[in-house]
């Protein structure tokens, strides 16, 4: 077993070079899409020989709270100072390299929602390939709702980017508008709603094939490379959010801060050792993790503006109601709303409504 996972490297490495010496243009977009597709199928049959192995998963969190942000960085470049000033943990802090041998969990309370830090084992490069235990530690990503990059360096930001790709994450991005029906005959029919200028249908038939499928009906509807549609075939892709603070500005003068802020453009600047600019990540965090904080009102009360119940953005009256309490939808009967959702202070709404930030809901049982 050992050796067919190091034959299935190899020649992921054999591709990747491949790719690597090859330009890109229009004559060889063809073949390019097809070693692509191999690379992204050996992947995905690497993955589930590793699992088939029994190998165990060093680091498994239970996740709390109303989200999870998993924090993300080389050895030493400041995750366990910076979580010990975000949440309640204490997490073994030294000045050097793999302090944190494990995922140490801690909870950060901030606009009344409960966020879940993990503080991550350090990653290298070469951690999607399990150097370092890397493979373990970005397994357990998957499970999280954004992902907190910390760097110290500006050449680190490539490196970690490219450790998640090739661990199939594809951060501040969706799955492509791609729909692939396989049929039991006719060939490869692609049918497109806006035009393709980035891949052409017999890139996609190459692309295809290697995955095995010759009859398939395919619906895109948006105009997606290559990389795209090889993501849309692939079963083991995880589409998450992500942002990047760069720590340590404390030692650095302001020609080093200008030069991160034109190669990083919306990274936060940060000092964890010196607090600097924490509030604001706080901040981001938030932002970035989509919540909204809706408040309940009993009926002829006032709102209880203290405790408000935390949801994702785009939650409606029947996710609070499941979050409460599971009688709350057996029992239904409306809801009154006041706040930016409602047209009119008050308006009554069923389950399917959307709510906003800082909506006040009545819910009325029978």
């Amino acid at each position: 077993m050992e050796e067919h996972r190091d034959a299935i490297s190899s020649k992921i490495e054999e591709f990747e070079e491949e790719l690597s010496t090859t330009k890109y243009n229009k004559r060889t977009q063809h073949h390019v899409g097809l070693v692509k597709a191999k690379i992204a199928r050996l992947r995905e049959e690497q993955e589930k020989r590793a699992g088939k192995s029994g190998a165990k998963i060093g680091f498994a969190v239970k996740k709390t709270g109303d989200a999870s942000v998993a924090i993300l960085g080389f050895p030493s470049v400041g995750k366990s100072t910076l979580i010990n000033k975000l949440t309640n943990v204490e997490s073994k802090v030294g000045s050097y390299d793999f302090t944190t041998l494990d995922c140490i969990p801690g909870m950060m309370f901030y606009n009344n929602a409960r966020i879940q830090l993990l503080d991550m084992p350090g990653i290298i490069e070469g951690a999607s390939q399990s150097k370092g235990r890397g493979r373990e530690a970005l397994s357990l990503i998957r499970n999280c709702d954004l992902i907190l990059i910390l760097i110290d360096k500006i050449t680190q930001l490539a490196i970690i980017k490219n450790e998640l790709r090739n661990a199939n994450f594809r951060i501040n991005s969706r799955k492509p508008d791609v729909i692939i029906k396989p049929t039991g005959k006719g060939g490869i029919r692609v049918l497109s709603t806006v035009k393709l200028t980035r891949i052409d249908k017999k890139t996609i038939e190459e692309i295809l094939k290697e995955y095995r499928i010759t009859n398939a009906e395919v619906v895109i509807r948006e105009n997606i490379d290559i990389d795209g549609f090889v993501d849309v075939l692939a079963k083991n892709i995880c589409y998450v959010a992500a942002i990047v603070a760069f720590n340590k500005i404390d030692l650095l003068n302001r020609a080093e801060i200008e030069n991160i802020k034109k190669n990083i453009p919306g990274a936060i600047l940060i000092s964890a050792d010196a607090n600097l600019n924490l509030e604001e990540l706080r901040e981001k965090i938030f932002q970035k993790l989509k919540l909204i904080r809706i408040y309940l009102k009993k009926i002829s009360k006032e709102a209880d503006m203290n405790e408000p119940v935390i949801m994702k953005d785009g939650s409606t009256i029947k996710n609070v109601c499941e979050k409460l309490h599971r009688e709350f939808l057996n029992k239904f009967k409306y809801a009154r709303v006041w706040g930016e959702s409602a047209k009119f202070p008050g308006q009554v709404h069923q389950l399917s409504h959307a709510l906003k930030d800082k909506d006040i809901v009545e819910i009325h049982l029978s």
